[in-house]
Protein backbone atom coordinates (compact mmCIF):
# COMPACT_ATOMS: atom_id res chain seq x y z
CA UNK A 1 0.00 0.00 0.00
CA UNK A 2 0.88 3.78 -0.78
CA UNK A 3 0.32 6.68 1.66
CA UNK A 4 -0.73 9.77 0.10
CA UNK A 5 1.56 11.67 2.28
CA UNK A 6 4.65 9.59 0.85
CA UNK A 7 3.61 10.58 -2.69
CA UNK A 8 3.41 14.45 -2.38
CA UNK A 9 6.64 14.24 -0.57
CA UNK A 10 8.12 13.01 -3.47
CA UNK A 11 6.62 15.13 -6.06
CA UNK A 12 3.46 16.24 -7.72
CA UNK A 13 0.02 14.18 -7.44
CA UNK A 14 -2.44 13.79 -9.89
CA UNK A 15 -5.43 11.90 -8.77
CA UNK A 16 -9.22 10.69 -9.26
CA UNK A 17 -12.35 10.94 -7.62
CA UNK A 18 -15.09 8.24 -8.27
CA UNK A 19 -18.83 8.26 -5.98
CA UNK A 20 -20.12 4.66 -4.88
CA UNK A 21 -22.83 3.28 -7.25
CA UNK A 22 -25.59 2.94 -6.22
CA UNK A 23 -27.45 0.66 -9.38
CA UNK A 24 -26.31 -2.20 -11.77
CA UNK A 25 -26.15 0.57 -14.28
CA UNK A 26 -23.83 2.71 -12.41
CA UNK A 27 -21.69 0.09 -11.29
CA UNK A 28 -20.81 -0.85 -15.26
CA UNK A 29 -20.41 2.49 -16.00
CA UNK A 30 -17.68 2.78 -13.01
CA UNK A 31 -16.22 -0.35 -13.88
CA UNK A 32 -15.93 0.78 -17.45
CA UNK A 33 -14.30 4.51 -15.92
CA UNK A 34 -11.84 2.36 -13.75
CA UNK A 35 -10.19 0.43 -16.31
CA UNK A 36 -10.51 3.29 -19.15
CA UNK A 37 -8.53 5.94 -16.38
CA UNK A 38 -6.38 2.99 -14.30
CA UNK A 39 -3.54 3.17 -17.46
CA UNK A 40 -3.11 6.83 -16.46
CA UNK A 41 -1.57 5.57 -13.73
CA UNK A 42 -3.24 7.81 -11.17
CA UNK A 43 -0.84 8.63 -7.60
CA UNK A 44 -4.44 8.08 -6.26
CA UNK A 45 -8.14 7.75 -6.38
CA UNK A 46 -10.02 9.04 -3.76
CA UNK A 47 -13.97 7.11 -2.99
CA UNK A 48 -17.14 9.59 -1.57
CA UNK A 49 -18.93 8.89 0.96
CA UNK A 50 -22.68 10.45 2.10
CA UNK A 51 -23.12 8.86 5.27
CA UNK A 52 -25.61 6.11 6.44
CA UNK A 53 -25.04 3.00 6.66
CA UNK A 54 -25.78 1.80 2.39
CA UNK A 55 -23.46 4.26 1.64
CA UNK A 56 -20.95 3.15 4.29
CA UNK A 57 -20.60 0.07 2.67
CA UNK A 58 -20.76 1.09 -0.97
CA UNK A 59 -17.62 2.85 -0.09
CA UNK A 60 -15.97 0.31 1.95
CA UNK A 61 -16.22 -2.41 -0.74
CA UNK A 62 -15.51 -0.11 -3.64
CA UNK A 63 -12.30 0.84 -1.71
CA UNK A 64 -11.32 -3.11 -0.77
CA UNK A 65 -11.64 -4.17 -4.27
CA UNK A 66 -9.48 -1.74 -5.37
CA UNK A 67 -7.14 -2.88 -3.71
CA UNK A 68 -7.41 -6.46 -4.55
CA UNK A 69 -8.15 -6.19 -7.82
CA UNK A 70 -6.17 -3.40 -9.05
CA UNK A 71 -3.25 -1.10 -9.37
CA UNK A 72 -4.68 2.08 -7.68
CA UNK A 73 -4.37 3.67 -4.59
CA UNK A 74 -7.75 4.17 -2.96
CA UNK A 75 -8.37 6.95 -0.31
CA UNK A 76 -11.94 6.28 1.28
CA UNK A 77 -13.61 9.57 2.47
CA UNK A 78 -15.71 9.66 5.97
CA UNK A 79 -18.24 12.20 7.30
CA UNK A 80 -18.71 12.77 11.12
CA UNK A 81 -22.16 13.13 10.61
CA UNK A 82 -25.31 11.44 12.11
CA UNK A 83 -22.54 8.60 13.42
CA UNK A 84 -21.39 8.27 16.96
CA UNK A 85 -18.16 8.07 17.92
CA UNK A 86 -17.90 4.31 18.63
CA UNK A 87 -18.99 3.74 15.19
CA UNK A 88 -16.66 5.57 13.60
CA UNK A 89 -13.97 3.97 15.12
CA UNK A 90 -15.50 0.77 14.27
CA UNK A 91 -15.24 2.02 10.72
CA UNK A 92 -12.04 3.26 10.49
CA UNK A 93 -10.80 -0.12 12.42
CA UNK A 94 -12.68 -1.98 9.54
CA UNK A 95 -10.48 -0.27 7.09
CA UNK A 96 -7.55 -0.57 8.52
CA UNK A 97 -8.13 -4.58 8.31
CA UNK A 98 -8.79 -4.38 4.95
CA UNK A 99 -5.43 -2.72 4.40
CA UNK A 100 -6.44 1.16 3.26
CA UNK A 101 -4.28 3.61 4.70
CA UNK A 102 -5.29 7.17 3.23
CA UNK A 103 -8.34 9.05 4.49
CA UNK A 104 -10.25 12.07 3.55
CA UNK A 105 -11.81 13.47 6.94
CA UNK A 106 -15.36 15.30 6.00
CA UNK A 107 -17.71 17.18 8.70
CA UNK A 108 -20.31 15.81 6.06
CA UNK A 109 -23.73 18.07 5.40
CA UNK A 110 -26.37 17.01 7.96
CA UNK A 111 -28.74 14.36 6.18
CA UNK A 112 -32.48 14.21 5.85
CA UNK A 113 -34.40 11.31 6.99
CA UNK A 114 -34.60 9.03 10.03
CA UNK A 115 -30.73 9.08 10.59
CA UNK A 116 -30.99 13.17 10.34
CA UNK A 117 -28.92 15.26 13.28
CA UNK A 118 -25.31 15.46 13.81
CA UNK A 119 -23.58 12.85 15.53
CA UNK A 120 -21.02 12.74 18.63
CA UNK A 121 -18.02 14.44 16.27
CA UNK A 122 -19.45 17.89 15.30
CA UNK A 123 -16.33 18.62 12.75
CA UNK A 124 -13.46 16.85 10.62
CA UNK A 125 -10.72 18.17 13.02
CA UNK A 126 -12.31 15.58 15.57
CA UNK A 127 -12.82 12.74 12.84
CA UNK A 128 -8.60 13.57 12.18
CA UNK A 129 -8.17 13.20 15.89
CA UNK A 130 -9.67 9.65 16.14
CA UNK A 131 -7.86 8.17 12.72
CA UNK A 132 -5.13 9.58 14.18
CA UNK A 133 -5.75 7.76 17.49
CA UNK A 134 -6.37 4.26 16.07
CA UNK A 135 -3.23 5.06 13.86
CA UNK A 136 -1.99 4.22 10.34
CA UNK A 137 -3.80 6.81 8.04
CA UNK A 138 -2.34 9.36 6.05
CA UNK A 139 -5.30 11.60 6.18
CA UNK A 140 -6.56 14.69 4.00
CA UNK A 141 -9.14 17.29 4.62
CA UNK A 142 -11.10 19.38 2.62
CA UNK A 143 -10.39 22.74 1.84
CA UNK A 144 -13.02 25.15 0.37
CA UNK A 145 -11.69 28.41 -1.82
CA UNK A 146 -14.45 30.40 -1.55
CA UNK A 147 -15.04 29.40 1.82
CA UNK A 148 -17.21 26.60 3.69
CA UNK A 149 -20.66 27.74 3.24
CA UNK A 150 -21.38 27.61 7.57
CA UNK A 151 -18.21 29.82 8.06
CA UNK A 152 -19.55 33.04 9.27
CA UNK A 153 -16.37 34.78 7.33
CA UNK A 154 -13.29 33.75 5.53
CA UNK A 155 -10.77 34.42 7.79
CA UNK A 156 -12.35 32.13 10.56
CA UNK A 157 -12.28 29.47 7.49
CA UNK A 158 -8.55 29.63 7.00
CA UNK A 159 -8.18 29.79 10.60
CA UNK A 160 -10.20 26.49 10.82
CA UNK A 161 -8.53 25.39 8.18
CA UNK A 162 -4.94 25.43 9.71
CA UNK A 163 -5.90 24.13 12.51
CA UNK A 164 -6.99 20.86 10.81
CA UNK A 165 -4.06 20.43 8.70
CA UNK A 166 -2.06 20.61 12.09
CA UNK A 167 -3.10 17.39 12.68
CA UNK A 168 -3.83 16.20 8.81
CA UNK A 169 -1.12 15.59 6.06
CA UNK A 170 -2.50 17.22 2.83
CA UNK A 171 -5.72 19.27 2.14
CA UNK A 172 -7.78 18.66 -1.40
CA UNK A 173 -9.95 21.74 -2.15
CA UNK A 174 -13.51 22.23 -3.55
CA UNK A 175 -13.63 22.73 -7.35
CA UNK A 176 -13.41 26.30 -7.83
CA UNK A 177 -12.76 28.26 -11.55
CA UNK A 178 -9.93 30.87 -11.37
CA UNK A 179 -6.21 29.85 -10.42
CA UNK A 180 -6.43 33.62 -8.03
CA UNK A 181 -8.73 31.23 -5.69
CA UNK A 182 -6.18 28.95 -4.87
CA UNK A 183 -3.31 31.28 -4.71
CA UNK A 184 -5.31 33.18 -2.61
CA UNK A 185 -6.18 30.36 -0.37
CA UNK A 186 -2.54 29.31 -0.32
CA UNK A 187 -1.49 32.37 0.73
CA UNK A 188 -3.77 33.13 3.78
CA UNK A 189 -2.55 29.50 4.73
CA UNK A 190 1.13 30.25 4.65
CA UNK A 191 0.35 33.69 6.79
CA UNK A 192 -1.11 31.45 9.60
CA UNK A 193 2.06 29.49 9.12
CA UNK A 194 0.78 25.82 7.88
CA UNK A 195 2.57 25.10 4.60
CA UNK A 196 1.05 21.91 4.69
CA UNK A 197 0.24 20.57 0.44
CA UNK A 198 -3.23 21.74 -0.41
CA UNK A 199 -3.92 19.87 -3.78
CA UNK A 200 -6.66 21.59 -5.73
CA UNK A 201 -9.86 20.09 -7.28
CA UNK A 202 -10.65 20.48 -11.02
CA UNK A 203 -14.13 19.75 -12.10
CA UNK A 204 -14.62 20.05 -16.11
CA UNK A 205 -18.13 21.89 -16.44
CA UNK A 206 -19.66 20.17 -19.63
CA UNK A 207 -22.98 21.40 -19.96
CA UNK A 208 -24.98 24.43 -18.97
CA UNK A 209 -27.48 22.67 -17.22
CA UNK A 210 -24.75 22.20 -14.41
CA UNK A 211 -24.30 25.83 -13.53
CA UNK A 212 -27.47 26.36 -11.07
CA UNK A 213 -26.25 23.07 -9.00
CA UNK A 214 -22.22 24.77 -8.83
CA UNK A 215 -23.65 27.40 -6.75
CA UNK A 216 -25.69 25.31 -4.48
CA UNK A 217 -22.57 23.30 -3.92
CA UNK A 218 -20.78 26.32 -2.82
CA UNK A 219 -18.76 26.83 -5.85
CA UNK A 220 -20.65 29.30 -8.19
CA UNK A 221 -19.24 29.38 -12.10
CA UNK A 222 -18.39 32.94 -12.89
CA UNK A 223 -20.38 35.08 -15.34
CA UNK A 224 -17.16 34.79 -17.80
CA UNK A 225 -17.53 30.98 -18.02
CA UNK A 226 -21.57 31.28 -17.98
CA UNK A 227 -21.18 33.36 -21.07
CA UNK A 228 -18.67 31.54 -22.64
CA UNK A 229 -20.16 28.56 -22.89
CA UNK A 230 -23.56 30.29 -23.63
CA UNK A 231 -21.33 31.47 -26.74
CA UNK A 232 -20.40 28.01 -27.48
CA UNK A 233 -23.86 26.74 -27.62
CA UNK A 234 -24.87 29.05 -29.88
CA UNK A 235 -22.32 28.23 -32.24
CA UNK A 236 -21.66 24.80 -31.61
CA UNK A 237 -24.71 23.07 -29.18
CA UNK A 238 -23.87 20.76 -26.40
CA UNK A 239 -20.42 19.56 -27.70
CA UNK A 240 -19.48 22.87 -28.01
CA UNK A 241 -20.52 23.85 -24.50
CA UNK A 242 -18.39 20.11 -23.94
CA UNK A 243 -15.22 21.24 -25.86
CA UNK A 244 -14.92 24.52 -24.27
CA UNK A 245 -15.87 23.43 -21.21
CA UNK A 246 -12.75 21.03 -20.91
CA UNK A 247 -10.51 23.71 -22.58
CA UNK A 248 -11.22 26.20 -19.68
CA UNK A 249 -10.07 23.61 -17.63
CA UNK A 250 -7.01 22.22 -19.25
CA UNK A 251 -6.29 25.83 -19.03
CA UNK A 252 -6.82 26.21 -14.92
CA UNK A 253 -4.51 23.02 -14.51
CA UNK A 254 -1.47 24.71 -17.07
CA UNK A 255 -2.18 28.03 -14.56
CA UNK A 256 -2.15 25.78 -10.81
CA UNK A 257 0.98 23.74 -11.73
CA UNK A 258 2.69 27.04 -12.69
CA UNK A 259 1.71 28.58 -9.60
CA UNK A 260 3.11 25.67 -8.07
CA UNK A 261 0.08 23.18 -6.86
CA UNK A 262 1.56 20.20 -5.63
CA UNK A 263 -0.87 18.18 -7.88
CA UNK A 264 -4.37 18.08 -9.34
CA UNK A 265 -7.11 16.49 -8.43
CA UNK A 266 -9.87 15.68 -10.99
CA UNK A 267 -13.90 15.41 -9.96
CA UNK A 268 -14.32 12.81 -12.80
CA UNK A 269 -18.44 12.24 -11.79
CA UNK A 270 -17.39 8.61 -12.40
CA UNK A 271 -16.85 8.88 -16.39
CA UNK A 272 -13.46 9.06 -17.59
CA UNK A 273 -13.48 10.85 -21.47
CA UNK A 274 -12.37 14.78 -20.18
CA UNK A 275 -9.84 13.44 -17.27
CA UNK A 276 -8.08 12.02 -20.51
CA UNK A 277 -8.44 14.87 -22.72
CA UNK A 278 -6.65 16.95 -20.38
CA UNK A 279 -4.16 15.00 -19.31
CA UNK A 280 -3.51 14.34 -22.99
CA UNK A 281 -3.43 17.92 -23.62
CA UNK A 282 -1.09 18.51 -20.47
CA UNK A 283 1.09 15.62 -21.41
CA UNK A 284 0.86 14.30 -17.75
CA UNK A 285 0.32 10.21 -18.54
CA UNK A 286 0.44 7.66 -21.32
CA UNK A 287 -2.30 9.05 -23.28
CA UNK A 288 -0.32 11.39 -24.41
CA UNK A 289 2.42 9.43 -25.98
Amino acid sequence: MTRIADLLAKGPTYSFEFFPPKTDAEQTTLVRTLRELEPLSPSFVSVTYRGGAASRQRTHDLVAAMLQTTSLVPMAHLVCVAHSRLELADILVAYRKAGVENLMALGGDTPVGPVAGPGELRHAVELVELARAIGGFSIGVAAHPAGHPDSPDLASDRRHLAQKLTLADFAVTQFFWEVDEYRSLVDALAALGCTKPVLPGVMPLETLRSVPRMAQMGAAVPDWLVERLQAAERSGGADGVRHEGVAVATELCRQLLAAGAPGLHFYTMNRSSATREIYAELGLGPAAT
